[in-house]
């Protein structure tokens, strides 16, 4: 488990296509998602992946709802993979309980 402090004006990036099949899906824009970065409680963990190295986070956006954003680093530019709302599981570890 990471726990890193993060740029707090980093840049974003993330491939359209994916954002509205996200939104689709999961309900989430990725524009919302990026708000979790902001969080003093942002919890950051690598994720398995073959091909790039990826990473989990947790945290609150900006309206109180904890998200799960799925990222990976692209020089200096976080690219957002994929976000979603935290399941109930993910809100209690993010809480602490």
């Amino acid at each position: 488990m990471y726990n890193r402090t993060y740029n707090p004006e980093p840049e974003y990036e993330w491939d359209p296509e994916k954002a509205a099949a996200n939104y689709e899906k999961h309900g989430i824009r990725f524009a919302r998602a990026v708000e979790i970065f902001g969080d003093d409680n942002l919890y950051v963990e690598a994720d398995s992946f073959p091909f790039e190295e990826r990473f989990v986070a947790l945290g609150m956006d900006d309206t109180g709802i904890v998200l799960v954003v799925v990222f990976t680093w692209r020089e200096t530019r976080i690219r957002i993979i994929s976000a979603r709302k935290a399941d109930r599981q993910e809100r209690r570890y993010y809480e602490g309980e």
